[in-house]
């Protein structure tokens, strides 16, 4: 039961689209237990929340910039009685009791599986005048206690697993969000088939290393619990019909395995963009940061996954000035980049995190060095990315529109299968509708377009 309520929350997210999603179940929760409603105007909340990323440098101290600033809510000329500051969230698990040691002002502070907590916790923060902090690991208690999921359009995210088991040298995230926990088959089927009554035709299946699902599920006929891998969920989600167009992220290559790359060859529903985190294109950089795999078996998987899907659109993620890469080491990367062609990449120079191995590596090569290869790899990777995006000019795309222009309220914005956002001039009876848009003109980072009369053979890129 739903409680009325005037008290408001400003949320704050930092980060991923795991981020993202956390950030939305944040505001559900605080509304079915507590009645707040959302609002964009930090100056009106009664609750205010930074939910924290601290996979790069950057993005922790941006946290704290942030946090800085809103200590004027609490104890300066813009002070406002009774207003609560929370901090959830990668970084909220990494710092805990030290975050409120060093900013005190901070009421709560809940990590990424203790979100669920938030209505409890701000509870004894009233009544005990304490603030509250909550790091725990609870297996799957998250999901459970969750509302259901609200629909605002025609697309939702679903978490289906959490943390990450792989330790990579660079990485915090094992330490900041638990080890891998997959949520039940049955549960993650029931929330989609929840969302597809309620309008929504494309998910995108969420996860630290989303194809290391491993989810518990019944046998029908021996009543056996059995263990579903990812590729039987991608079928399983497949057969709902209302669900018309299937992604996901965040996967990692150790798990891409056979039986997923013949999921492309078979489910029609499951897009032909994938995003698959490389990192490097040195074996030796590549075992110094303990992924697991080699350029070899990259590139194999590629190779066999567009042998079953030869449109598919490849996105990665590299990491510049690692501890140790040298310049030939830095050539093999561009090297891969030539031979594979990615359509989209983010790229970030090696950001030092503590408490990881990889922060104890001996690190010589200049910070001018590693901007250099940064921009030199970066101006690469958006050529051939613009080179998509020209390729696609007069072609037919079924896009799934998903709402209004961003920049003018008179057209509407569209996904491809690909993962581009066209924009084109046309009512708002199609907003959330599959519909024909021809390519017309490629921008800086979205495409243009205008319905297409004619589409016997309308295609994804």
């Amino acid at each position: 039961m739903t409680v009325t309520s005037s008290k408001k929350v400003f949320i704050r997210t930092f980060g991923c689209q795991m981020n993202e999603y956390d950030s939305d179940k944040m505001a559900d929760v605080l509304e079915a237990a507590d009645g707040y409603t959302k609002t964009d105007n930090v100056e009106e909340a009664d609750l205010i929340l930074l939910n924290t990323c601290s996979v790069r440098e950057k993005a922790s101290e941006k946290m704290f910039s942030d946090l800085g600033r809103l200590r004027e809510f609490k104890d300066g000329q813009g002070a406002k009685p009774g207003v609560l500051i929370g901090v959830g969230g990668c970084v909220a698990s990494q710092e805990g009791e030290a975050l409120v040691k060093r900013a005190p002002y901070v009421d709560l502070v809940f990590g990424p599986q203790t979100l669920h907590r938030l209505p409890a916790m701000i509870a004894r923060r009233v009544q005990s005048a304490q603030p509250q902090v909550d790091i725990s690991f609870p297996e799957n208690e998250k999901f459970d206690d969750m509302p259901p999921a609200r629909v605002d359009g025609p697309t939702a995210f679903v978490s289906i697993m959490e943390g990450c088991s792989k330790y990579c040298s660079f990485c915090v995230v094992p330490y900041t969000r638990g080890e891998e926990i997959s949520r039940p088959f049955a549960d993650v089927m029931t929330e989609i088939r929840d969302l597809a009554a309620r309008g929504v035709k494309e998910v995108t299946l969420l996860g630290q290393n989303v194809n290391a699902y491993v989810g518990k599920m019944m046998d029908p006929d021996s009543g056996e619990q059995l263990e579903a891998d990812f590729a039987l969920l991608l079928t399983a989600v497949h057969s709902i019909p209302q669900i018309e167009r299937i992604r996901y992220t965040t996967s990692h290559p150790l798990e891409f395995t056979q039986r997923l790359i013949d999921c492309y060859a078979r489910l029609p529903k499951l897009v032909s963009q994938l995003h698959l985190p490389v990192q490097a294109g040195s074996d030796t950089v590549l075992a110094a940061m303990k992924r697991g795999y080699t350029v070899i078996e990259y590139k194999s998987i590629i190779r066999r996954l567009r042998e079953k899907r030869g449109d598919i659109s490849l996105s990665s993620d590299f990491i510049v000035g690692f501890p140790g890469e040298t310049e030939a080491d830095f050539n093999r990367t561009m090297k891969l980049i030539d031979e594979l062609k990615f359509d989209g990449a983010f790229s970030f120079i090696y950001s030092r995190r503590p408490g990881t191995p990889a922060a104890s590596l001996h690190d010589d090569t200049p910070h001018a060095v590693k901007l250099k290869r940064l921009q030199q790899m970066q101006k690469v990777l958006e050529a051939q990315s613009t080179a998509v995006s020209e390729s696609m000019v007069g072609s037919v795309q079924r896009v799934l529109v998903e709402g209004f222009s961003r920049k003018d309220g008179n057209e509407l914005m569209a996904r491809t299968d690909n993962n581009r956002v066209v924009n084109f001039p046309a009512g708002p009876d199609l907003i959330g509708q599959f519909v024909n848009v021809r390519i017309t003109q490629a921008m800086h980072f979205t495409l243009r377009g205008e319905i297409a009369i004619s589409v016997p053979d309308a295609k994804a890129a």
